[in-house]
């Protein structure tokens, strides 16, 4: 019953999570369309950088930005602060039902580095606070004035927190914490950066004050890095659906392709918005294929020449299905973390493995998804004695 009301809180705070993302990340491309769109107009307001025009729901918008702020400010000024910040609580919230909740079974690989569940939980946790410093170190420091630099530093970061994430927890939960990392660097953006300044600049207004235009500018360099980063981000969120990219040996690797592939839309998207020249930015969409090649031939499935090897007897498949897959995927689970089988998969008996054969051959033989966190220990050796059993099948 606790596992079934756990599904049920997953459940919900995963779906509060995406709808307060779609929130977060449609005000963060629409605001970076509206900069993009911006023109000087002959007839503008004091102080006015660009304006622009907008039709939407049959009515007509009429948009003004400042080259600082206006001279005065209406009572009724609006922040978008709530979609990122709920964003992010709530995402933490799913790491913690769905991974320090099942920590032995999705967060720790024993193969990897054996760690006890508050030991993994406490990396887990203090990883995101270190990522953001070592982020806002970089930002704050002279790096942070090369745009270039400062681009190429964050991607180390992050494709280095990829690699050490690798080589502590489970394949699906390495992955997930850079989605988690490079999340907590966008919400921490809006949170320590963009929204104090902004009410730095509101405060200075107030006193009838000219703000600091410096405080724009550090809040624009952060909200430009949000913009790049919300791609990759989205996909490594939605990795923990695809074994392909979380077995991957080397996932900084895996990493850095989704990096440059999300980049290079992104930048394609917002140059085609800002009217550039097509000829002037094309290139990134070869760069992106490139990077996705790069991507799905290394992901491509480990070929074990199952042909060599000898076809164990029912017995033996059995006594693997027992040790490995019954505990979670039977009618009534043995695994704490489960109260039915995941995905209705049942292999509790060889009439269930042939029917499900070419999933365990996807997830257990042909890749290591499978058991999760390989909590059982499953060696390549039965790996490959289950994936001879089923293709005899055939």
């Amino acid at each position: 019953m606790l596992a079934f009301l756990v599904d049920w809180l997953n459940l919900l705070i995963r779906w509060t999570h995406f709808i307060l993302g779609i929130g977060w990340i449609g005000a963060s491309f629409y605001f970076v369309w509206l900069d993009l769109s911006l023109r000087q107009r002959e007839k503008m307001n004091p102080g006015v950088y660009g304006t622009s025009w907008l039709v939407h729901g049959g009515g007509f918008y009429h948009v003004e930005k400042y080259t600082v702020a206006p001279e005065r400010l209406p009572e009724d000024l609006h922040w978008f602060v709530w979609e990122a910040y709920l964003t992010w609580l709530t995402g933490f919230a799913l790491l913690i039902v769905q991974y320090y909740f099942n920590a032995s079974a999705y967060l720790i690989d024993p193969g990897v580095m054996p760690l006890q569940p508050w030991e993994a939980i406490a990396i887990s946790a203090g990883s995101l606070v270190a990522g953001w410093l070592i982020y806002d170190g970089l930002c704050r420091s002279p790096v942070g004035q090369k745009p270039a630099l400062l681009g190429l530093a964050v991607f180390i970061v992050v494709c280095l927190a990829a690699y050490l994430y690798s080589h502590v927890f489970s394949g699906r939960a390495a992955l997930i914490h850079v989605g988690a990392l490079v999340g907590t660097m966008m919400a921490a953006n809006v949170f320590m950066v963009i929204i104090p300044n902004q009410r730095k600049m509101t405060a200075s207004l107030m006193k009838g004050e000219p703000p600091d235009p410096r405080l724009g500018q550090i809040g624009k360099q952060r909200s430009t890095h949000n913009n790049y980063l919300t791609l990759p981000v989205l996909l490594m969120m939605i990795s923990g659906h695809y074994p392909m990219l979380y077995s991957h040996p080397q996932t900084w690797l895996i990493v850095a392709f989704i990096l440059v592939m999300g980049a290079m839309v992104r930048h394609f998207i917002n140059r085609a918005d800002a009217g550039d020249d097509f000829a002037t930015y094309s290139w990134t969409l070869l760069v992106a294929a490139v990077a996705l090649v790069g991507a799905i031939y290394f992901t491509k499935p480990v070929e074990r020449d199952l042909s060599a090897v000898p076809v164990p007897g029912e017995a033996e498949v059995l006594g693997i299905l027992d040790r490995h897959c019954v505990m979670c995927h039977a009618v009534r689970p043995a695994h704490e973390g489960f109260d039915a089988p995941p995905a209705d998969v049942v292999l509790e008996t060889l009439p269930e493995l042939h029917r499900f054969g070419d999933r365990v051959v996807a997830q257990a033989v042909r890749s290591n998804a499978m058991p999760l966190g390989n909590e059982s220990g499953m060696t390549d050796e039965e790996r490959e004695a289950l994936g001879a059993w089923i293709e005899a099948q055939k």
